[in-house]
């Protein structure tokens, strides 16, 4: 009997370890990793343990220990197992439990949206065009600045998207010389619906007339002319140029309560930019519709004219174009004032507005070219652009998993290691406190340690910045351990949306149960501040990055209304790295340069695709039907609009907060939801006001909206590590100065899969030349720092040499789009407007007028074809590297040499840079002493500017203007302002000195032979040894430096 129980007690130790092991593994792989060590150690006798005396069977202690941790498990997978809530109302529905965490996953179907069909691929969708009576015109009365006229619908209602609007009102403001406003909006407003139409000028300033309007309605370059045949039109046309630049004529208005629509017409070929950030090519070409669902709105149409023998020009209607032809440029822009859900259609010979809701508010900027354009949309539109510190122009690096501060403190000190210079620092959602706003996670990023790791890395001049989301956890009320002071305080001041019943509107998002903040309350705005500081005073970060701020939900409605007791909760979807989310996927390519590592990737693929596939099941056979909604006359239906804009999510609740959420004063999230990314950074703008005093907010967005830049700076969002993204980040990066905007990055080597050396090299170039510069990948994905790949560390450091040495050249142009609305990256077609041919370049650019970037934005490519604009037509360009002209055809695309590791950059004739040699930060750059590069233009001349301040401050006490010219052998330099910059000149290079020169002159001081050197090959003068000369300070008097 004793052997038999003996034998049994054998059986259960090993049945026993097994199991303990495998639920062990599977609450965290650690805990197997334990059991399995401790089970071992008791093996070999490392760890005595005395049996128990008298016991008839469980003699070993073991088998004691491991029925303890059979019953220990067993009860946490019953804690861990609650009871599912029952479908109501948003509640959470078959409800599982993760075998990774001891937390709910919200189940996917949460965030499944009623099935949808696009209007615009409804083939029985109704053309309102067709149906609605459109409107007249009369009671027209003349004022002092343009017109007032009332709208009557001229037939019967068509209700066909919405309840028609019996009756407009028609305001017509000539505002300056080159602005005119056209207004459409209902003639009956009142507190009950006036911001289901009216954009509150608050929140988005509206443009208003010039202190000399009065005569702009005699003197403005555009006209207004409208008629009543067969219904009311208008058209705008430009007086100088004599085109019409939008016309209705041969369409209706259609406005309802619901959907608003205007139709213009448009050239054949035409050439139109903006309309929101999109992956798009920069000309938008004439079959594509943006739907807007949180972007902004302005645009830019081009047209060109060929000049004929006789002086006169007619329009052309094709970019087939000759080289040596001469052609005009007019462009003009079109900015619609409207914050609602809304598409526009392109289509082959018009452009169709389509809203869902608000108001036509449209303003027209006569041009007649681009910079003319952009310039006057920034000052009375969107605001001039935020001056950045700057710091904010070096180097930063990012990812979503850096763990803790040590591992922070690694980058670092890496970067340091192979010398490759580093600004910013960032963290993900990493280190918040189970991804809490304002609060760290005091195991891997407390406070004490965040304290020693920022004084460091402040005392070497580098700078932090942490991200913020947009949604606020609602702590359990079960759990008393589960308090969150940022919510009590927000609740307290009444600062989150709430349902239409007046309870709290409660979403989903990585913390978990959420709520949003309600930007339209009074409370919401110092809560968000008064939390920013007293964040601050623990962790002295430099900066704020403000994401999922559309505002993002991963579930439809409030659905943690009824569930909030299961918070906290895990989305409903797999974070990368999770079982099923595993990172296979790389760039093009990546199988003829990685062979093996591809082939292992796409078997490892292809496995978790299956395991997926076979638990999902079989699909089920199922016949869509779609939702389509019938309009009630009078009643808004806001969650179901009976049009349906093309949405990428659909319904317009799915991973977003619903249209029905409600703010403090009665309105709706459908009239505001476009602006929530937008007030979110005004608020964050404000907040780091106060926390950091004085200092000028560093902020980057990812949801803008018109004026976002006056705040804050935007990355292009969630990207792939494909070579596909990088291109497409040069035209989403020229959309954005279109915007207002220059402050702009990608998510360099990419942010989602996982990048590989050949692209990151290329990318971490091309980035070296875009304002934001930011290195930022995903959670598990592969490591793709400078520092990873050797050939990566070569190529970054020789395109940061480039970037580091144009600092002030850069920063400049910052200041001059802050102060004028110009541009910092430009289309080639912007420099170049007469030469239509460029109208669609978008793989080129110019940084600022002066820089040419051609970059290699092809896997495998060791050459690139680029255009020089200009060439034949009085312009030259120079190597950058060799200094030498470039030798180019008129029109005709160049064949350039550009093995991996190379950007061809090229130095524009005619300008001046200033710079200064590189270091590791921005900090100690700018202690170093000044050079010049004069790029002689055909006419041996050539201009430039710098501006100098202290980088930082909000409020300047003293600033530095300096302006260069170079003419007839003579470089001239004239400062202005009393900023002190004590840094001496070092060096000038002068680039394409016809010449051989003998003397040079500073001051009219004649310079030792030693100084100067003059190559007959490359023509470039160089200049050394100034310091002596300028130790004051190279800008502290006006000097001439002459050559003969």
């Amino acid at each position: 009997m004793e052997t038999l129980l003996r034998a049994f007690e054998y059986l259960f130790l090993c049945s026993s370890s097994a199991s303990n092991t495998i639920r062990a593994s599977e609450i965290a792989p650690v805990f197997g990793l334990l059991y399995i060590l401790f089970v071992l150690f008791y093996l070999v006798g490392w760890m005595r343990l005395s049996p128990v005396p008298g016991a008839i069977m469980f003699t070993s202690p073991l088998s004691i220990f491991n029925v303890f941790i059979f019953v220990t498990l067993q009860l946490g997978k019953i804690s861990i197992a609650q009871s599912p809530s029952k479908t109501a109302g948003g509640d959470v529905a078959n409800a599982v439990a993760t075998t990774f965490k001891p937390v709910f996953t919200v189940p996917t179907d949460t965030d499944v949206g009623a099935p949808l069909l696009p209007n615009i691929n409804d083939p029985d969708a109704v053309d309102a065009q067709s149906v609605c009576p459109g409107y007249k015109g009369s009671n027209v009365v003349t004022t002092a600045t343009g017109l007032t006229a009332t709208l009557r619908l001229a037939g019967k209602a068509c209700n066909v998207y919405g309840t028609d609007i019996e009756t407009l009102n028609l305001t017509v403001e000539y505002q300056s010389e080159d602005r005119l406003a056209v207004k459409i909006s209902p003639a009956v407003l009142d507190s009950s619906n006036v911001t289901q139409y009216h954009l509150p000028d608050y929140i988005v300033p509206q443009p208003k007339p010039n202190a000399d309007f009065a005569a702009a309605s005699l003197t403005s370059d555009l006209a207004f002319i409208w008629n009543n045949v067969p219904t009311f039109s208008f058209s705008v046309i430009r007086k100088r140029t004599g085109d019409v630049i939008f016309s209705t004529v041969g369409t209706k208005i259609v406005f309802e309560n619901q959907f608003v629509e205007f139709v213009s017409t448009l050239p054949k070929n035409y050439n139109l930019y903006g309309l929101g950030e999109s992956i798009h090519a920069l000309r938008l070409g004439n079959n594509f519709t943006r739907t807007f669902y949180a972007a902004d709105v302005g645009d830019v149409i081009d047209a060109y004219y060929e000049i004929h023998e006789d002086g006169a020009y007619s329009l052309l209607t094709t970019n087939e174009t000759d080289p040596k032809a001469d052609y005009l440029s007019f462009s003009h822009g079109v900015y619609n004032r409207n914050a609602h859900g809304q598409e526009v259609l392109l289509r082959p010979t018009t452009i169709t507005w389509r809203a869902l809701g608000g108001s036509i508010d449209l303003y027209f900027y006569a041009g007649p070219t681009q910079p003319l354009v952009t310039a006057a949309y920034q000052k009375t539109a969107t605001g001039l652009p935020a001056l950045q510190q700057y710091f904010a122009f070096g180097y930063h690096q990012c990812r979503w998993g850096y763990a803790n501060w040590s591992q922070l403190q690694d980058v670092v000190d890496n970067y340091e290691k192979f010398e490759i210079p580093l600004e910013v620092i960032w963290t993900d959602i990493d280190y918040m406190n189970q991804y809490r706003d304002f609060d760290n996670d005091l195991n891997t990023f407390p406070y004490t340690t965040g304290e020693e790791f920022l004084a460091k890395l402040h005392a070497s001049g580098r700078h932090y910045v942490p991200i913020i989301d947009s949604a606020i956890y609602v702590p359990n009320p079960t759990n008393a351990s589960d308090g969150y002071s940022v919510f009590d305080h927000g609740n307290a001041s009444h600062a989150f949306m709430t349902n239409p019943d007046g309870s709290l509107y409660i979403g989903d998002v990585w913390p978990g149960y959420t709520v949003f903040p309600d930007w339209l309350s009074s409370g919401a705005g110092q809560w968000w501040i008064d939390e920013t500081v007293g964040w601050h005073k623990k962790l002295a970060f430099d900066g704020a990055w403000i994401d999922m701020s559309e505002a993002s939900s991963f579930c439809v409605g409030s659905c943690g209304s009824k569930n909030i007791t299961l918070n906290r909760v895990h989305p409903p979807f797999g974070l990368p790295g999770e079982p099923g989310s595993v990172i296979y996927t790389y760039p093009e390519g990546f199988n003829l340069t990685n062979g093996t590592e591809a082939k292992s990737a796409a078997a490892a693929s292809s496995s978790q695709d299956a395991a997926i596939k076979a638990s999902a099941g079989p699909p089920a056979a199922t016949t869509t039907s779609y939702l389509r909604t019938t309009p009630t006359p009078g009643i808004r239906d806001v969650n179901y609009p009976p049009y349906v804009i093309n949405n990428f999510q659909g319904d317009l609740a799915v991973h977003a907060v619903s249209p029905n959420a409600t703010h403090e004063d009665g309105t709706e999230e459908y009239d505001f939801h476009n602006l929530f990314g937008h007030q979110i950074l005004n608020a964050t703008y404000h907040a780091l006001l106060a926390a950091i005093p004085g200092k000028r907010p560093f902020i980057i967005g990812r949801s803008t909206f018109v004026g976002s830049g006056q705040w804050a700076g935007h990355w292009g969002g969630d990207n792939y590590s494909l070579f596909a993204y990088m291109l497409f980040s040069i035209s989403q990066a020229l959309s954005f100065s279109l915007f207002g905007i220059p402050m702009f990055g990608v998510d360099t080597c990419g942010f989602a899969y996982n990048s590989d050396e050949e692209l990151c090299n290329r990318w971490m170039q091309l980035s070296a030349f875009f304002p934001f510069y930011r290195n930022h990948n995903t959670l598990s994905a592969n490591s793709q720092e400078a520092y990873v790949w050797s050939s990566v560390i070569d190529a970054s450091k020789k395109a940061m040499n480039i970037r580091y040495q144009l600092l002030p050249y850069i920063y400049t142009l910052f200041y001059l789009a802050h102060t004028s609305g110009d541009t910092v990256m430009r289309a080639l077609a912007w420099e170049f407007p007469l030469d239509p041919s460029l109208a669609s370049a978008d793989l080129q650019f110019f940084l600022g007028p002066a820089i040419l970037v051609t970059p290699v934005l092809a896997q495998g490519a060791t050459t690139v074809d680029g255009v020089f604009p200009g060439v034949g037509k009085g312009e030259v360009y120079y190597d950058w590297y060799n200094q030498t002209a470039v030798k180019a055809e008129p029109g005709k695309n160049t064949t350039i040499e550009a093995p991996l590791g190379h950007i061809p950059v090229y130095i524009r004739g005619g300008h001046i840079l200033p710079i200064q040699q590189p270091a590791l930060t921005t900090r100690d750059s700018r202690k170093n002493p000044w050079g010049l590069i004069t790029a002689l233009g055909i006419t041996n001349t050539a201009l430039g500017r710098l501006y100098v301040d202290d980088g930082e401050s909000q409020v300047q006490n003293a600033t530095l203007y300096v302006e260069f010219l170079a003419t007839q052998n003579a470089l001239y330099a004239s400062p202005r302002g009393s900023y002190e910059d004590s840094n001496p000149l070092a060096n000038v290079t002068v680039l394409g000195v016809a010449h051989k020169v003998s003397v040079v002159s500073l001051n009219n001081v004649a310079l030792p032979d030693t100084s100067h050197s003059y190559d007959a090959k490359s023509k470039v003068l160089k200049i050394t040894g100034l310091e002596s000369l300028t130790k004051g300070g190279a800008w502290s008097a006006e000097w001439a430096l002459t050559w003969a």
